[in-house]
């Protein structure tokens, strides 16, 4: 994972995460917990050239975390991520 949520915490990652390409662009997903948790999925996403959008909300579940970020891509493409270089909050 590019983002560190915590050094001294062991995370699970949903299946959901990986790398996302759109045209021509490529992201990084991330959706994660603490390990062993029922706790909410925060979601971020990393521009391989560097950047970071993360979400200021959390999703009680993973695929409602993934209906968000598709929804939004389908809308904006990736540009609304990579077009970025600071950590603008969702």
């Amino acid at each position: 994972m590019s983002v560190s949520p915590g050094e001294d915490e062991d995370f699970e990652h949903s299946s959901l995460s990986g790398p996302v390409s759109h045209d021509g662009e490529t992201i990084d997903l991330e959706i994660y917990r603490r390990a062993d948790s029922q706790a909410p999925w925060p979601m971020e996403v990393v521009h391989i050239g560097g950047g970071c959008t993360r979400w200021s909300v959390e999703f009680a579940t993973d695929q409602e975390a993934v209906r968000t970020f598709r929804a939004l891509v389908a809308e904006h493409g990736l540009a609304i991520f990579t077009s970025r270089r600071s950590d603008p909050q969702h």
